[in-house]
């Protein structure tokens, strides 16, 4: 069931000024990282493998909009890390039918394990997330019996071998809001200097 209302503020009625569709793109990912209501709180994020787009849905843990970027948390032995490590380009799109407003985000992903980064967001991770990078085996792997794989009580720090951080650093931003009256979409870029431009949306 979709809340009913999945912000925790007013956003605009309409867009006619392009500098607001950043700045409305801005409020929803940051409030998103810590708002659980919001389906922006849980983006797709895809990578490329060989001639196949892979995509799945991960949770926005940080955003920043001056430094240009996202972090997510992951499992080191997840079969996305070697695709980021082979080709780091990467598209993380999100859409809320409350807001009606989609986001799309293009830039590149570095993965880190056991340095600075992943243990300051190891840090600041909850109990029950760390419970997850625990599990025996790690992601995507063909198993026959799922009981076996459960989450079970034990060393919440055993988890950080398995723990690893992908930082999204974008270089374009798309904002589309739907309207029946006339939707607004724009592209905000920062190839080189930052140019803002309207789409036909």
């Amino acid at each position: 069931m979709i809340p009913k209302k999945s912000s925790n503020y007013d956003l605009p009625d309409s867009y006619d000024n392009i500098e607001q569709t950043l700045i409305t793109a801005d409020q929803i990912l940051s409030d998103a990282v810590e708002n659980a209501k919001t389906l922006f709180h849980s983006p797709t994020v895809s990578s490329i493998e060989g001639s196949k787009i892979v995509s799945r849905v991960m949770v926005l843990r940080e955003f920043n909009l001056k430094e240009r970027f996202m972090r997510f948390h992951t499992d080191y032995r997840a079969p996305k890390i070697k695709q980021y490590k082979k080709n780091s380009t990467a598209t993380v799109l999100g859409y809320d039918p409350i807001l009606k407003v989609q986001i799309k985000l293009q830039g590149r992903i570095e993965s880190h394990y056991h340095n600075s980064v992943t243990r300051n967001a190891w840090n600041g991770s909850t109990a029950r997330s760390k419970k997850c990078y625990s599990v025996r085996g790690g992601s995507s792997f063909k198993i026959d019996n799922p009981n076996e794989y459960d989450l079970k009580d034990g060393n919440l720090e055993d988890g950080y071998m398995n723990f690893a951080v992908l930082i999204f650093q974008f270089d374009s931003l798309e904002f589309l809001h739907l309207k029946s009256s006339g939707h607004r979409r724009a592209i905000h870029s920062w190839s080189g200097s930052y140019k803002s431009q309207w789409l036909v949306p």
